[in-house]
């Protein structure tokens, strides 16, 4: 497409320029752009629409002033917009072009080019600036912005996102956001192609979905056999074989209720796999609550698929195993299988900047599979659940939910959002639950409090025990009454003031311990129940919710090595669990054991009772996001939608094992995704009051803006047991800290 060029203007216009002067021809960029937002709004129906916010995106470079500028100011930088309205904003022009020429029809993609720098707006905002900044499209138009591209057929939007209900309106902003999501990736990619062409040749490839069911197939046929004629290898056998064959149902919302140990790890991925080949879905994306369980289940995947067909996710991965192909499919999960954590998937859905979304228009048409699903807030229940049945309904989405505690999601009146029908994978005829059972669960004969110190006598008879309790000062305080008891320091303990360097630690001495034949006697709070490979034989858990006392009983003879069954032994603390959810949580578990004394803690019947009532007790949309949602505030819902309440909180860095000399090389080279992500391994989560307090006092300091760092000379505030000990920082541990 040829265009004429505007007077003041000595050359085509531009879209960008290098320093070295090669420039990218801005009719070049927003043809690229259209042509890659329709292939990817394909897969949900919206492929025209994303091409017209692809061809409008930058039509305010076509200004007269713009174009100088780009000249003055060569380089990547020149075309970064800044603040809406300021001198180098070239997104409303186009927004402006869309709500003018389509009416109604263009509000999605007036939202999606007005944010496609500076994030999605609440519908005012958007609103305002539209009403404020004509002007713009007036000097794009003078700057000689082409017909071609200013044309446009008239549109109506999908007869699916536009009506008079509040479900409706909350569509229609799923809707924009997919939108926006694929106008951001092509504007992100094109622009990456011409600024960094080796770096875009890292992007797509990767096995079709065919081929990676096909090598898991082997792989699992191949441990089928050779592994022993038990009745776990059985039941594993038979939970494999009914994923299998319920993979060819037709796309919906499905359930995967295996106990631990069943091997639903490999099992939901083989049914997520012949799902996808069998109903032509493009991508599978692991959701797991927990680092510790993501990098277990990735390495289980990579094993089995290959390094070329897992995408590890999350921001605890370790630079020394991450590639570059890794790294750049990462911006914008552009892999047949993805493993990412619970936060970035639902965050990332509900989030409104251009980074965090690229990547969702990689959701639609593939199959999302929510481990250990019982872990999401009540709070929030309701825009996660609207959510993925808007994904389920209108973008092809399939959803399997895993865990051996099945949550109560399926539409109730007090649960309107959600789903309407759950298909179990595993027949009940399987009996999994009965035949993988190796623990005997313990219910406290009174509701009577145990002190800790007879609470430590007994533990201190027992050769192979954890316990688990629910406050990190509860466990400094029984480690030290089980020294009393055993004379000299012998207990382990674990709890997320322990920096991860300094916990795997004691995970490699348990199991050290355990091979040498030593006993073991562990104190933790429930950090421990998150995915954590151990094995006991005896599990004391303070009482609480009846998933969290199932989860403690996953960590009870784990491996079925006893000749009979564990047992969990579930006792009354002195102490409560925090407030929130771990306390609603205990007070739904306590009502159901006074119904029933002996309350089967392993049947899911006993699991969908306690979370209905769990869930009734609560308000599942605590921040009122579907309002927001409904009134298209974008900004509003991304400020307000945080899974993990991490205002309180702020990381620091712990003199612990090598922490000093990464923090010395930060220092001297500067801070680089590499450095940051290996510090991470040496940091503890605090409360910010307490960090900020520490930064006045001159106890700790920061380093390149980004990472707080423990003074050395204040070194015994890290135990070289229970780690980071807060009071003697001047600081007492709030009680709140749960883990």
């Amino acid at each position: 497409m040829s265009i004429d060029v505007a007077p003041g203007v000595t050359a085509a216009p531009l879209a960008h320029l290098t320093k070295e002067g090669r420039p990218h021809l801005l009719i070049d960029h927003l043809t690229e752009v259209g042509a890659g937002a329709a292939r990817f709004a394909e897969a949900f129906g919206a492929a025209e629409w994303a091409r017209i916010a692809g061809l409008w995106h930058d039509l305010g470079k076509y200004s007269i002033t713009f174009q100088n500028m780009i000249r003055d100011a060569n380089g990547f930088e020149a075309h970064i917009e800044g603040d809406p309205g300021g001198p180098r904003d070239h997104s409303t022009a186009g927004a402006v072009h869309a709500a003018c020429t389509l009416g109604p029809s263009g509000t999605p993609i007036a939202f999606a080019i007005a944010g496609h720098h500076a994030g999605l707006s609440n519908q005012q905002a958007l609103s305002d600036r539209l009403r404020s900044k004509g002007e713009l499209l007036d000097h794009a138009r003078q700057g000689g912005a082409p017909a071609a591209i200013l044309a446009a057929s008239p549109m109506a939007l999908p007869a699916h996102v536009q009506g008079p209900t509040a479900e409706h309106r909350r569509l229609g902003e799923m809707w924009t956001r997919m939108l926006f999501s694929a106008l951001c990736d092509a504007d992100f990619l094109d622009t990456e192609a011409f600024y960094d062409a080796g770096r875009a040749t890292l992007r797509g490839g990767g096995p079709p979905v065919a081929e990676l069911e096909a090598r898991l197939t082997r792989a699992l046929d191949a441990v089928e056999a050779s592994a022993d004629d038990t009745e776990v290898n059985r039941v594993r056998a038979e939970v494999r074989r009914a994923c299998t064959a319920a993979a060819g149902e037709a796309p919906g919302v499905f359930s995967l209720t295996v106990p631990t140990g069943g091997g639903k790890t490999l099992a939901s991925l083989a049914f997520a796999l012949a799902h996808a080949r069998a109903h032509d879905l493009r991508r599978v994306v692991v959701a797991i609550p927990f680092t510790s369980i993501i990098e277990q289940s990735a390495a289980a995947y990579r094993a089995a698929l290959g390094d070329d067909g897992v995408l590890e996710h999350h921001s605890a991965f370790d630079p020394a195993r991450e590639t570059p192909r890794n790294r750049v499919a990462g911006e914008n999960w552009d892999a047949p299988v993805v493993v990412t954590t619970t936060v970035q998937l639902f965050e990332s859905l509900f989030a409104n900047r251009p980074r965090d979304c690229r990547k969702l228009h990689r959701l639609a048409r593939s199959v999302i599979v929510l481990d250990e699903a019982q872990t999401l807030p009540p709070g929030l229940l309701a825009p996660i659940l609207d959510g993925l049945r808007t994904l389920v309904r209108h973008f092809g989405v399939t959803v399997v939910i895993c865990t051996a505690t099945q949550p109560a999601f399926r539409r109730t009146p007090w649960l309107d959002v959600g789903f309407e029908a759950v298909r179990e994978i595993v027949p009940a005829e399987v009996r999994a639950f009965d035949r993988l059972r190796r623990v005997r669960a313990c219910w406290p004969a009174s509701e009577d409090e145990i002190p800790y110190d007879t609470l430590a006598a007994e533990i201190a008879k027992e050769r192979d025990v954890l316990a688990i309790v629910h406050l990190r000062k509860d466990a400094r305080a029984l480690c030290a009454l089980l020294d009393g008891q055993l004379q000299h320091q012998e207990t382990l303990h674990l709890s997320a003031l322990m920096c991860p360097e300094h916990r795997s630690r004691v995970l490699a001495e348990i199991k050290q311990r355990k091979k040498d034949g030593e006993p073991i006697r562990l104190v933790a709070t429930q950090l421990v129940e998150a995915g954590v490979d151990v094995d006991f034989a005896v599990v004391y858990r303070a009482m609480g919710g009846m998933d969290a006392l199932a989860q403690a009983a996953g960590r009870c003879n784990r491996e079925g090595k006893l000749p009979g069954l564990g047992e969990l032994r579930i006792f009354h603390a002195p102490t409560k669990p925090p407030s929130g959810v771990p306390r609603a949580a205990l007070e739904a578990a306590q009502m159901l054991r006074r119904r029933d004394p002996a309350l089967n803690l392993f049947a899911p019947a006993t699991h969908t009772a306690y979370f209905e009532r769990l869930y009734g007790s609560k308000d599942l949309d605590a921040k009122k996001i579907q309002e927001a949602r409904r009134k298209h505030n974008f900004k509003e819902v991304a400020d307000q939608f945080k899974l993990i309440e991490d205002d309180w909180s702020a990381p620091v860095v712990v003199p612990y094992g090598d922490a000093e000399a990464r923090v010395r090389e930060l220092e001297q080279r500067g801070p680089s995704r590499d450095r940051l992500r290996a510090l991470q391994r040496f940091t503890v989560t605090v409360s910010r009051k307490d960090r900020e307090a520490w930064l006045a006092a001159g106890l700790a300091r920061e380093v390149q803006e980004t990472v707080v760092v423990i003074e050395r000379r204040v070194s015994d505030a890290y135990d070289a047991r229970f780690g980071l000990v807060p009071d003697r920082l001047g600081r007492a541990d709030p009680a709140s800290h749960i883990v």
